[in-house]
C-alpha cells in the first residue's frame, strides 16, 4: 500500500510486521495486521496482551550461581534467562554504569582524553549502547528472536521493535532501557560489579582447592577486548582467527540519500509528508571485487561519526542515530571481506593484531596534520577524504561539512590503505554508482578506518553445549567470542547459553 495508506491503516490497527519496500520509484510498505477468528483487522487499542510477559525469580537465596563477564548485550540478557530460571547471575565489567560512561565519551567527543576502560566500546550495555541500537539481524536459525524483542520492549522500548522489519531504538534511548534491566537484576538478588576488568580466569573467588571451578563462566566479553583475548591464550584456553572485515566510514548529506532510495524531493509537500511517515532512507549495498566481498555495515540515516576506539594512538570510527534519526547526514560502513589465509602467519591472534596495526596507521597519518582550529588537546581526530577523489587518487584541497565531532583531517586514504583493502574499496564505490547513480560524489567524505565490525577471532565451542572445546564450563558467546554480530544475535547468544546452563 502507499505510506499514506500505511500510516492511516497504523493508526487503526494492531500492525505486527511493517516493512518499507523501495525497489520501484514508488515507495510501498508492507503491512500485517492482527485479525481476530473472522479474518477481521483487530484494533489497535484491542486489550489483547502483546507477548507473555517474562517472570524473574528472587535469586538472593539461591543455590546456584553463574559468573557472567561482559555486561554488553550477551552478558544483560543472559542475566535476564538466569533469573528466569532462579539461577543468581554475578556479572563483572570493566567499564561504567552508563550514566558515568556518558561523562567519559562526552569528554572523548571533545578531544578531552580517551579513558581505556569506559568510551564507545566498554561500560555498561557494550558497544551497541551508543552505536545506534539498531536490533537487526539476518540471523534466522539461533533461537527466538522475537523474544530478545519482546525483552526490549519491556524494559521501555517502543512498540515498532514488536514489528519493524529492521527496528531501531536510538543511542539517545537504549541507556535508560540498559539500566532498567540493571535494576532488574539487583532487584532480584543478581550482582553486577563495575570497574572489575577481569584479568585471569584463575580467580580464588571462583575456583576450589581442587582448581575446579566453583560455577559455571558465561563469556561475555564483546570483540575489543583485546587484551582478555591475549590473556585467555596465555592461560590456554582454545582461540583461532576467523573472518572479520575492515574499510572505512562514508558519509554523505542525509537529503542526497533519500534521493537516491527513495526518490522524493521534499521541496513538494506530498514527498515531505511521505518521509515525515517513512524516516530517513537507509540504503543497503554489496559487490564483489577481485574475490572479496566490499558491502556497507551499521548503516546510520539521520545519524553521526563517533571515535570508537580504545586504545590511546589508534583511531577507529562507528556511527550511530539518535531515536529520531533526524541529522543532516547519513553515514555506513563500507568494508572489505578479510579472510584469515589472507594474513601472513599461523597466530590465532594475527586478525586481531591486523586490525591493531590499520588502527594505529591511521591515527599516525591524521596526527601529521597540525590544524589549530581543531583546538587539539588529546589527538582523536581522524584522516578523511573526499569520496570521489578517493576513488580517483588525488588530494582533496579541502573537506566537506561532517558530523565528526572530534573533527577530521586531510589525508591521503588512496595512498596508505593497505593493497588487500584500498583499491578493492575504490572499485566497490564504482560499482555502488553503478546502481545509484549520484553515490559516487565529493560532496560525500569517507573517514578512517571503520575496523570493529566484527571480531578477528573466535574462541570454538562444542556446538551443542556451548562450552569452551579446550575448558570445561567456561560458556564464550556473543560478538567477542566470534559468535554474533550485532546487539540482537549477541543477546540471542547469550539467552542460549544461560540455557544451556539452566538444563544441567
Amino acid at each position: 500500500m502507499s505510506p499514506r495508506e500505511a500510516h492511516q491503516a497504523e493508526q487503526q490497527w494492531r500492525v505486527v510486521k511493517r516493512s518499507i519496500d523501495a525497489r520501484q520509484r514508488e515507495l510501498k510498505v508492507h503491512l500485517t495486521v492482527l485479525t481476530d477468528e473472522q479474518g477481521k483487522p483487530v484494533a489497535k487499542d484491542a486489550p489483547i496482551p502483546l507477548y507473555e510477559p517474562p517472570v524473574f525469580q528472587d535469586v538472593h537465596q539461591a543455590e546456584r550461581s553463574v559468573v557472567i563477564i561482559g555486561c554488553g548485550p550477551a552478558g544483560l540478557f543472559a542475566a535476564l534467562t538466569l533469573l528466569e530460571h532462579g539461577i543468581k547471575p554475578i556479572i563483572y565489567e570493566r567499564g561504567k554504569e552508563v550514566s558515568e560512561r556518558k561523562k567519559d565519551i562526552a569528554l572523548l567527543n571533545r578531544n578531552e582524553g580517551l579513558n581505556p576502560e569506559s568510551n564507545y566500546c566498554f561500560g555498561e550495555g557494550g558497544a551497541g549502547t551508543f552505536s545506534d541500537g539498531k536490533l537487526f539481524s539476518r540471523s534466522k536459525k539461533r533461537g527466538n528472536m522475537q523474544r530478545v524483542m519482546e525483552l526490549f520492549h519491556f524494559f521501555g522500548a517502543p512498540d515498532t521493535v514488536l514489528y519493524e522489519a529492521h527496528a531501531h531504538i536510538g543511542s539517545d534511548k537504549l541507556p535508560s532501557i540498559i539500566k532498567r534491566m540493571r535494576e532488574c537484576i539487583l532487584a532480584h538478588g543478581g550482582e553486577i560489579h563495575f570497574e572489575a576488568c577481569v584479568t585471569s580466569l584463575k580467580n580464588g573467588q571462583w575456583t576450589m582447592d581442587n582448581g575446579q571451578w566453583k560455577f559455571p563462566i558465561i563469556l561475555a566479553i564483546g570483540h575489543s577486548a583485546h587484551d582478555t583475548y591475549r590473556m585467555l591464550a596465555a592461560e590456554g584456553v582454545r582461540l583461532e582467527t576467523k573472518g572479520f572485515a575492515m574499510g572505512v566510514r562514508v558519509e554523505h548529506p542525509q537529503a542526497l540519500i533519500n534521493r537516491l532510495m527513495y526518490h522524493l524531493d521534499v521541496s513538494k509537500p506530498r514527498d515531505l509528508e511521505v518521509l515525515q511517515y517513512v524516516g530517513n532512507a537507509s540504503y543497503s549495498l554489496v559487490t564483489q571485487v577481485d574475490g572479496r566481498g566490499v558491502y556497507s555495515f551499521c548503516m546510520c540515516p539521520g545519524g553521526h561519526m563517533v571515535p570508537a576506539g580504545s586504545e590511546a594512538g589508534t583511531c577507529v570510527v562507528n556511527g550511530m542515530s539518535a531515536s529520531h534519526r533526524n541529522s543532516p547526514f547519513a553515514n555506513s560502513g563500507i568494508v572489505v571481506q578479510i579472510n584469515p589465509e589472507d594474513i601472513e602467519g599461523s597466530d590465532p591472534l594475527k586478525g586481531l593484531e591486523y586490525q591493531e596495526a590499520l588502527e594505529r596507521l591511521a591515527w599516525e597519518q591524521a596526527s601529521q596534520i597540525k590544524n589549530e582550529k581543531l583546538k587539539i588537546k588529546n589527538f582523536s581526530a581522524a584522516p578523511a577524504q573526499r569520496l570521489k577523489d578517493f576513488v580517483e587518487g588525488r588530494a582533496s584541497k579541502d573537506l566537506p561539512a561532517c558530523s565528526y565531532l572530534p573533527g577530521i583531517v586531510p589525508s591521503r586514504l588512496d595512498q596508505w590503505l593497505p593493497a588487500h583493502i584500498g583499491p578493492r574499496l575504490q572499485k566497490g564505490f564504482r560499482d555502488f554508482d553503478k546502481k545509484y547513480r549520484g553515490f559516487l560524489t565529493n560532496e560525500a567524505v569517507i573517514v578512517g578506518v571503520e575496523s570493529r565490525s566484527s571480531s578477528a577471532v573466535r574462541i570454538p565451542r562444542d556446538p551443542i553445549t556451548l562450552q569452551s572445546v579446550s575448558t570445561p564450563l567456561l560458556y564464550p558467546c556473543g560478538e567477542g567470542a566470534g559468535y554474533a554480530g550485532g546487539i540482537t544475535s549477541s543477546a540471542l547468544d547469550g539467552i542460549n547459553a544461560a540455557l544451556k546452563i539452566a538444563e544441567q
